[in-house]
């Protein structure tokens, strides 16, 4: 390129005797400009090629990582639902039969107790209190129970929530196993204070103490 303008340019000097010396400085300052043209195209074109490369690898890169994301949010929102297999666990009719002891067993208890009359309003506070703690509390292991297998509630594997019902399960039998113990107390006390009471009336009788 460089050998043509300065043909050009030798052309116009010897063979253009006319032209003046300005139109030779025109001649000259236009294959300049035409020179710095050719290399700034040059230029330009490896911007493009640089571009074109950053932004292939760029929506490579991309397309990858949209790719992972759906996978990825694909299996979270799977975890939202609830299989059959968890749906049919046997623990969970087991945790509710707990549940219907529980209430069944606890409410029979404490109706005999109240009724007996051997028992002080303090005294029937005390199991009142130990009752509803024991009920409220297996009332939160049922609603645990009910997120555990509600779909779009939990995100849970099936692995997490079967091990999250057996837990439940376990903690539900201690309860009822708790419960029957505190029953089985509490009917001993009934007996000791019926004994007690009768002893008294006897040794009133007895000795015709008045009451």
């Amino acid at each position: 390129m460089k050998r043509i303008l300065f043909m050009v340019m030798l052309w116009g000097v010897c063979f253009c005797p006319t032209r003046s010396t300005a139109q030779v400085a025109e001649l000259a300052q236009l294959a300049l400009n035409i020179q710095k043209l050719t290399q700034f195209k040059q230029i330009l074109e490896n911007m493009y090629k640089g571009y074109k490369v950053l932004t292939e690898g760029y929506n490579k890169v991309k397309n990858v990582a949209n790719g992972n994301y759906k996978l990825h949010q694909a299996f979270l929102d799977g975890l939202y639902r609830v299989s059959p297999e968890v749906r049919k666990y046997q623990r969970i009719p087991d945790i509710i039969q707990c549940q219907i002891d529980i209430l069944n067993e606890y409410k029979s208890a404490f109706r005999q107790l109240k009724e007996s009359g051997t028992f002080s309003e303090k005294n029937i506070n005390y199991l009142s209190s130990v009752y509803n703690n024991l009920f409220q509390r297996s009332l939160s292991n049922l609603e645990e129970l009910t997120l555990i297998i509600t779909s779009h509630r939990l995100r849970m594997s099936d692995e997490e929530r079967l091990t999250a019902i057996d837990r439940i399960y376990v903690d539900m039998k201690n309860k009822r196993i708790f419960l029957r113990q505190f029953n089985e107390e509490a009917k001993m006390l009934y007996l000791r204070k019926m004994n007690d009471k009768t002893e008294i009336e006897g040794l009133r009788n007895l000795y015709n103490i008045p009451r």
